[in-house]
């Protein structure tokens, strides 16, 4: 493969790419399966292909949309003047439900991609019925998480030639199981070609690493705690936790008094770091089709 298929490349598994312009520029993404609609929300410098497990067991009773959001591993960059702090990245994720004239969906993040989620909950609820809010931050937590030492991305990320020099030694295979790359994210080796297509695009195109630098730079805590307040105080749909049990990003008691304060259901995931869908498609699957099932959440009060 050329570096460009490397970068662009997806698991066929999620159904072939498609592509739709919204204001911020064009979104690649995937749609496969029938019934109600799941949307997938990932975090900071991985794409698509981290649900390529998780995806094909849920088609044939979902519809399952597997966009790449601008985060560093995208395979499109954005327009120059796209907004990619945490509002504009929840604008994103609205915008791209109303071009897909999509209704009644079943939100999914994870990671970083949980916070994005929250933040497009409680900010553009119309069009969606139900939050997932797998393994990400929390109002107890910082955003970079402390633990592992994600901190230094967005302290790079001031400065466009650390920003580029801090992800070279991503090159190097031997580097993608340390804390602050994948390896406290998920708890076994990630295919090397699926890591390639997320480290490909940040090491290789510009305006990509441009996207991605804006996009971590802007984030912080403020925008979750204020996300969760708005989710407290008015969403009203059925919010679901779904943890890895051996997480070391994201700590399961702040996921615990969380969901307390959302009045909303915490299930975990056993033998999972932060990437369940990753380390354990089959359980984190029969996780939420249970919880999706008719006899599943009911509305909180």
């Amino acid at each position: 493969m050329t570096a460009q298929d490397v970068a662009t490349w997806r698991d066929p598994r999620l159904g072939p790419a498609r592509e739709v312009r919204v204001p911020a520029g064009p979104i690649r993404y995937h749609d496969v399966g029938h019934g109600p609609v799941l949307v997938f929300v990932h975090g900071y410098l991985v794409n698509a292909n981290i649900w390529r497990k998780l995806v094909p067991l849920l088609a044939d009773g979902y519809r399952c949309v597997a966009v790449d959001w601008p985060l560093g591993s995208h395979p499109v960059p954005m327009a120059p003047d796209a907004d990619l702090s945490p509002p504009g990245i929840a604008r994103l994720v609205g915008d791209v439900l109303d071009a897909l004239d999509l209704h009644d969906v079943t939100l999914v993040g994870n990671d970083s991609g949980g916070a994005y989620a929250q933040i497009a909950a409680s900010d553009r609820p119309e069009r969606i019925a139900r939050l997932v809010l797998s393994s990400c931050e929390t109002p107890d937590c910082a955003w970079p998480p402390g633990p592992g030492g994600f901190g230094l991305l967005k302290a790079a990320a001031r400065w466009p030639a650390a920003h580029r020099a801090l992800y070279q030694p991503l090159r190097l295979p031997a580097t993608w199981r340390l804390p602050n790359t994948y390896g406290w994210l998920a708890k076994r080796p990630i295919d090397a070609q699926v890591t390639r297509s997320y480290v490909w695009p940040v090491l290789t195109r510009a305006a990509i690493r441009a996207d991605g630098r804006k996009a971590i730079g802007a984030v912080s805590p403020r925008f979750t705690t204020a996300a969760a307040e708005r989710l407290q105080r008015s969403f009203g749909k059925p919010v679901l936790l779904a943890w890895a049990a051996e997480d070391r990003v994201f700590p399961l008691d702040h996921a615990e008094r969380y969901a307390t304060a959302l009045g909303a259901e915490l299930r975990t995931i056993a033998d999972a770091y932060t990437y369940t869908a990753e380390d354990q498609p089959e359980r984190t699957a029969a996780l939420l089709d249970g919880w999706l099932s008719p006899s599943g959440p009911s509305p909180r009060p």
